[in-house]
């Protein structure tokens, strides 16, 4: 997700900076070459799947299949409970700029846990004049709602669970009463301490009523996690000298969570929490070494100025990770380091302390994504690196999957760069200090690593020696539950030139982005090699196209979209994708306000589902089991306001939502203040949302 941030004290987007200078090939060319090589297929969705993974037996019988038996010939399981081939069961909603949540005819929407509502301690209401203190937040939903999950109770999972929310970053413009505050080059210590306490998770105990209607449960689950919760470090990094400081000198904790974008969850039911955009966080005036250099970290200040709290404690200077003392165990010179990490949180026990995952990699983690788990096989996590030329990653665990295995699975297994081929195939390339082509490579290029720690505290570094194929921002992910598919956003790429084009990034530049999609090697997610295909070219009706090596047709007035972002299929097979447009492509483009679209994964079929209001981006998506209640983020509408003059009022303007063709819901910039805010989405008829 790219969290933007117009307003902040340093005026920056919040874009992580592109710091990726190897000489690694860029997607975009390849996929260039593969257009170009493309077989005209056409005909039924048998002969689409079977080119597209290269099925020869699929091929043979595809005048006969019907799609119900393509997705039977997908699957894993030999019995699958039922085909996961959705129908669309509604008619597209059009583009629209207005400032309320536009759905389909049929449905209705609340909102639930908007920014400020109280959910744990002395329960402080919020003020909707933003003088709440630093205090009240840590007790309050935090800001700008990103990934979620929705973990149900066993009593009645459709009615009863918790719904656990990522909050990216703050818009200080919002956070507070006449935005922030910047005196003789010191951030007042309050205001800091409510940015960082907007940061970080919400945990929230939620039921529904039987008018339909869901309700925050004030109970003993309720629980934030900020940027200033301890944290234990595990895995292979923990007690590095990479990672010692001031707090932990052992190198065995580290302090808060930030910039928690995308999400995931593990198969054993725990959330992951993904440190996305982390460096801008931190400054460094001294010489920089590789494991900020290569993220990005800054040698001016922090992107809040959080380092020049006029507090002077130290759970502030700690974002200055400049060298002060004759050793790490003096200063923060190592803070960045226990940053930028997967980050495992048991939602069902409130006195559980979060742990830093570092076999998983640290990079700008948009999300991570578990493949189908299958006794006696290993656990495999998906994840992007949200930046320009990054790279595609996955996790495969040491030990086997189980029934009674918990999140000490995690600590070891082999991390993954994928590698993307003309033709259509790829490969997964260990970063393994002990695998023999990491090391030749190491040599060849004259990188060196003192062990694995060091390999993953700088990961990117290790995907940039194997050859790693650069991408056009990778965001989220989602594996499909059958197919076992991959399918990942890659939202935009405004960096690069014609002559850095390849077969999986064809535009250059790339405004629109598209969507990449790739089957593991005999179905296995653990294989080192993998086909891939393009789902879907982004973009108006003149520069795009679904299913481009089929010669898919070009997207409609019912489903142009840009800036794809947010992905998931659900359980009963749609592939809903959400987009974060911004600038001029959000404000006056052909594609109105940001957007939720409902696909087919077989066929194409793409139809928009939900326009959010002004400025917003739609992201996180999670339903119950039953698939009845979708609940959707919407994170910082009004992202331009000016402080007390905003450019939404939603979701506090008396309209959570309209139907088309009802009247558009005008801005009024000294009404209410703009709020993140979790919507529920559900059928008039009680039935399953999309179908």
């Amino acid at each position: 997700m790219s969290d933007k941030d117009n307003n902040s004290v340093e005026s920056d987007h919040g874009d992580e900076p592109m710091s990726n200078h190897s000489d690694n090939p860029h997607f975009s060319t390849l996929l260039e070459k593969r257009l170009s090589r493309r077989q005209m297929l056409t005909g039924s969705l048998s002969i689409a799947v079977a080119g597209m993974f290269g099925l020869p037996e699929l091929t043979t019988q595809a005048e006969a299949a019907s799609s119900a038996s393509i997705a039977t010939k997908f699957t894993q399981s030999p019995n699958p409970p039922f085909v996961l081939n959705p129908t669309l069961g509604f008619n597209a909603i059009p583009i629209t700029r207005s400032d309320t949540v536009t759905i389909p005819l049929g449905y209705k929407a609340q909102t639930v846990i908007p920014w400020g509502t109280p959910i744990t301690g002395s329960y402080p209401a919020y003020a909707p004049d933003a003088s709440n203190s630093g205090v009240d937040q840590e007790q309050q939903v935090g800001a700008h709602h990103d990934g979620m999950h929705y973990f149900p109770f066993e009593d009645n999972p459709n009615t009863h669970g918790l719904l656990t929310v990522n909050h990216e970053y703050v818009d200080q413009n919002v956070l507070h009463t006449h935005g922030p505050s910047l005196i003789a080059g010191q951030r007042p210590a309050d205001e800091v301490s409510k940015e960082i306490a907007a940061h970080g998770v919400s945990i929230v105990e939620i039921s529904k009523d039987t008018d339909g209607n869901w309700r925050i449960i004030n109970g003993l689950y309720n629980r934030r996690i900020t940027a200033g919760t301890p944290m234990e470090i595990r895995g292979p990094v923990r007690g590095s000298d990479l990672v010692k400081t001031k707090y932990s000198p052992a190198g065995i904790e580290a302090r808060g969570t930030i910039n928690n974008c995308g999400n995931g969850y593990t198969p054993w039911g725990t959330y992951l929490t993904c440190e996305e955009n982390w460096a801008s966080y931190f400054v460094n005036r001294a010489s920089l070494p590789r494991e900020h250099s290569r993220y990005g970290v800054s040698t001016h200040n922090g992107r809040y100025r959080w380092e020049t709290a006029q507090s002077g404690a130290d759970e502030h200077i700690r974002f200055d990770v400049s060298v002060k003392g004759s050793s790490a165990n003096e200063d923060y010179r190592n803070e960045a380091n226990g940053h930028g990490w997967i980050v495992e949180i048991d939602p069902f026990n409130p006195n559980s302390k979060p742990i830093k995952r570092t076999a998983m990699g640290r990079f700008a983690h948009e999300g991570c994504w578990v493949a189908p788990p299958q006794l006696g096989q290993p656990v495999v996590f998906y994840s992007g690196d949200d930046a320009q030329n990054e790279y595609i990653y996955k996790f495969v665990t040491k030990a086997r999957y189980s029934k009674e295995i918990n999140g000490d699975i995690l600590d070891e297994g082999i991390l993954y760069a994928a590698r993307f081929n003309d033709e259509g195939t790829g490969e997964w390339l260990a970063l393994d200090i002990n695998d023999p082509y990491f090391h030749a490579m190491s040599l060849s290029k004259s990188v060196f690593f003192m062990d694995q720690a060091d390999v993953l505290v700088n990961t990117r570094l290790a995907a940039d020696v194997v050859g790693a194929t650069k991408m056009d921002r990778p965001e989220w992910g989602t594996v499909h539950p059958q197919t076992c598919e991959v399918y990942m956003t890659l939202t935009n790429n405004s960096s690069r030139s014609a002559g850095t084009i390849d077969a999986a990034n064809p535009r250059a530049p790339n405004p629109y982005g598209h969507i990449i999609r790739w089957r593991e090697e005999g179905n296995r997610p653990w294989a080192t090699q993998f086909t891939w295909d393009i789902f879907v070219l982004a973009g108006p009706e003149t520069d795009s196209q679904i299913l481009p090596e089929q010669s898919g047709l070009a997207l409609t007035q019912d489903n142009i979209f840009a800036s794809p972002d947010g992905l998931w299929i659900d359980q009963n097979g749609i592939l809903w994708i959400q987009t974060d447009m911004s600038g001029s492509q959000q404000s006056s483009g052909p594609f109105g306000n940001n957007q939720m679209l409902a696909a087919h994964p077989f066929t194409g079929e793409i139809k928009r589902f939900l326009v959010g209001p002004q400025d917003c981006e739609v992201t996180g998506i999670t339903s119950t089991p039953d698939g009845k209640s979708l609940f959707v983020n919407l994170q910082h509408p009004g992202d331009r306001s000016g402080a007390n003059s905003f450019t939404s009022n939603w979701p506090d303007n008396g309209k959570v939502f309209k139907h088309p063709g009802e009247p558009a819901v005008m801005v009024n910039p000294s009404g209410a203040r703009p709020r993140s805010a979790t919507v529920v989405v559900s059928r008039e008829d009680g039935g399953v949302v999309g179908m």
